[in-house]
């Protein structure tokens, strides 16, 4: 029997999707947001096969009091079970990855130093300040032992939200930061940032997309980015996006429901 306190013995982390591998050998990712707090729909989405999905509990009608429900819905599906919390805070990006997180996307970041702190959350200590329970569902639910913590932070997927002028002007500075792994554009964000709000083509938005792709790429890092639909994929791939979120559940509903509603009229 092999000594589970020993560091070396090779086991996977229970419950964690590891995207670094598939990441690392430049496969592009596709997901989606789970923005309507409903385990079902979030079950749904993730047995559709996306790669991962972000609940998402900065817009979204959940709260982290159904947080753990919407991560058992994604327990038998090999889809990467990401959450971006309402704010980078400690406590925040703590309880989601102790309820069993698998990634942190983390919003309205501006500055490196904000950057840092947040990975330093998302860490276990020497290398972050995230509190230690072996007992939480994201150290395994006591299948661990404290030889074999640190792995756990090595395979959580670090996501950087891109949202705001100084977050683009940072971008290198960002992807160069050990453990952010994703700088993630927030299109409808960035673009009422940068005065330009909606206006997805104008000359201005697309030269920011191409600096964060750009210093992504320059660092080994991924760029990605929430898309509307699967339409303005093979542009965004041109630009060097590939960590791909297309729509969200409520979008999926809206667009499903206007579709049969207006073939039914006609």
């Amino acid at each position: 029997m092999s000594d589970m306190t020993d560091p070396t013995t090779a086991r996977p982390i229970p419950g964690i999707i590891d995207l670094h591998p598939r990441l690392q050998a430049g496969e592009t990712l596709f997901g989606t947001f789970a923005g309507l707090g409903s385990p079902v729909a979030t079950e749904i989405l993730a047995r559709a096969g996306f790669d991962w999905l972000i609940i998402d509990l900065e817009h979204g009608a959940g709260t982290e009091s159904e947080l753990l429900a919407n991560l058992h819905a994604m327990g038998a599906t090999s889809t990467a079970a990401l959450v971006r919390p309402q704010s980078g805070e400690r406590l925040r990006i703590g309880r989601a990855l102790d309820l069993g997180a698998h990634g942190i996307m983390v919003p309205r970041v501006d500055t490196p130093d904000q950057a840092r702190e947040a990975i330093r959350f998302m860490r276990y200590p020497p290398d972050g300040t995230r509190g230690l329970a072996l007992s939480t569902r994201g150290a395994g639910l006591g299948e661990l032992g404290h030889g074999e913590i640190q792995a756990v932070n090595r395979r959580l997927l670090g996501i950087i939200q891109v949202e705001s002028p100084s977050a683009v002007e940072h971008a290198a500075e960002f992807a160069a930061i050990d453990g952010v792994d994703v700088l993630f554009v927030g299109p409808t964000d960035l673009s009422h940032s940068l005065g330009v709000p909606g206006r997805f083509d104008d000359p201005v938005y697309l030269a920011a997309l191409e600096r964060v792709a750009t210093a992504a790429e320059a660092a080994g890092k991924a760029a990605g980015i929430l898309l509307r639909d699967a339409a303005a994929l093979p542009r965004h791939r041109d630009l060097g996006f590939r960590f791909i979120g297309l729509g969200s559940d409520g979008a999926f509903i809206t667009d499903g429901a206007r579709a049969v509603l207006a073939g039914a009229r006609a």
